[in-house]
């Protein structure tokens, strides 16, 4: 590669090396190494505290970051099979006491929103962790009176989800293992799964064989994207993938559950085409023609769904305009599924899984999308982009 151009092939790995100064890569593929470090803080008695509590509720206060998305996240696929109320907020309710369980999660540790829901949920009694940075106000708030998980592995803001989605399930199965334990994946397999995938993502990878690279390849094909989820727990993997997007790739794109893109079918068909009144996309070659002369639009459906022909025949909609809105299915396929189902504790897939040992429970392949979608969205940052001679803002170095 001559010095100074940009990156147009994604399958150029020195290129990619070269643009990556800042180790967006690196970072979006720790995702493994994040659930590990959590895994590891439970084996190191970290949560002892929460052991047979059977608490009223569990409250999870978020702050700034991923931290909303992953409770968020977690109330979407958990929220109707615990045995006590999950509530998500951003301060302590009136009513917590002795007999609730607060997790205090967030980027920033001089947060006086965090550093406030620490000192009051600590002196009305109740039982604290507290998932953010051990330093400022709220290491003073915590002071030997909450439960500490600072973050091991540093990571770009944007690819913590991860981190705090792990924090969730290790305190959700140490207040409740009797319940929660067998829909709960053992921890130490989900970080091998996702390092799974992030090998199969890697730059060494060619495009035909790498999800993540494939994923970037047909977001960049599209100005317009909208991001879908078939479920309310795939919908926030949606909502993260899009603002992930933004933030390491600077991609403007939109998103909602599927019924919602569905319902906006026609409207999107009718707003691809005002660019061009006249342009008859049937007649249209772009080898010939050049680019078309409209903005198409790409919808990318995350699904976590067993059955997927139902999922597709949800999609059969798209595609019926001409090519003026398409739709692509981002799941896991079934390489993937074998891997997946070792996730789950004792062998067995939950229920909602396509049964034992085949594909994995809903966190599981979301854990897996998320990653892949983080992965795509640095290529995406790298797409186009050209090597600088200075660091970047993250030092966690090449992949």
């Amino acid at each position: 590669m001559i010095a100074g151009t940009p990156v147009f092939d994604l399958d150029d790995v020195a290129s990619l090396e070269a643009a990556d100064v800042g180790g967006v890569l690196r970072s979006a593929a720790s995702g493994g190494a994040q659930v590990r470090a959590t895994a590891a803080a439970v084996s190191e008695n970290a949560l002892t505290r929460l052991s047979d509590m059977r608490p009223r509720s569990l409250i999870l206060v978020s702050g700034s970051g991923r931290a909303a998305r992953a409770a968020a996240l977690l109330v979407a696929a958990l929220g109707d099979s615990t045995s006590m109320p999950l509530v998500t907020a951003t301060a302590i309710p009136p009513w917590v006491g002795p007999l609730d369980v607060v997790l205090v999660a967030g980027d920033d540790a001089g947060d006086p929103r965090l550093a406030e829901a620490v000192e009051r949920a600590v002196r009305r009694g109740a039982e604290v962790i507290v998932a953010a940075p051990d330093e400022g106000p709220l290491r003073a708030a915590a002071a030997g009176r909450a439960t500490l998980l600072p973050p091991r592995i540093p990571v770009l803001d944007h690819n913590r989800l991860l981190r705090y989605l792990a924090v969730g399930m290790a305190v959700l199965g140490a207040v409740d293992p009797n319940r929660m334990g067998p829909l709960l994946p053992d921890l130490n397999a989900l970080a091998d799964l996702l390092d799974t995938e992030a090998l199969r993502d890697g730059p060494q990878h060619e495009a035909f064989h790498n999800p993540a690279k494939n994923l970037a390849t047909r977001m960049h094909q599209r100005s317009r994207i909208v991001l879908s989820g078939d479920s309310p727990a795939a919908t926030q993997v949606a909502l993260h993938g899009s603002e992930v997007l933004l933030a390491a790739a600077g991609q403007i794109t939109a998103a909602a559950n599927l019924a919602e893109t569905v319902a906006a079918h026609t409207r999107m068909v009718e707003a691809a085409g005002v660019s061009a009144p006249g342009f008859d996309p049937l007649f249209h070659d772009e080898q010939l023609d050049g680019p078309a002369t409209v903005q198409q639009v790409r919808v990318f459906v995350v699904s976590a769904e067993p059955d997927q022909v139902t999922v597709r025949r949800r999609l059969a909609v798209f595609g019926s305009d001409a090519g003026l809105v398409d739709a692509d299915l981002v799941n896991i396929d079934n390489v993937d599924a074998e891997q997946a189902a070792a996730a789950v504790q004792g062998g067995v897939a939950p229920t909602g899984a396509d049964g034992p040992g085949v594909r994995g429970g809903e966190l599981e392949q979301l854990s897996v999308l998320i990653l892949r979608l983080e992965m795509a969205a640095a290529y995406l940052r790298l797409l186009g982009s050209r090597p600088a001679s200075g660091p970047g803002r993250y030092d966690g170095g090449h992949y």
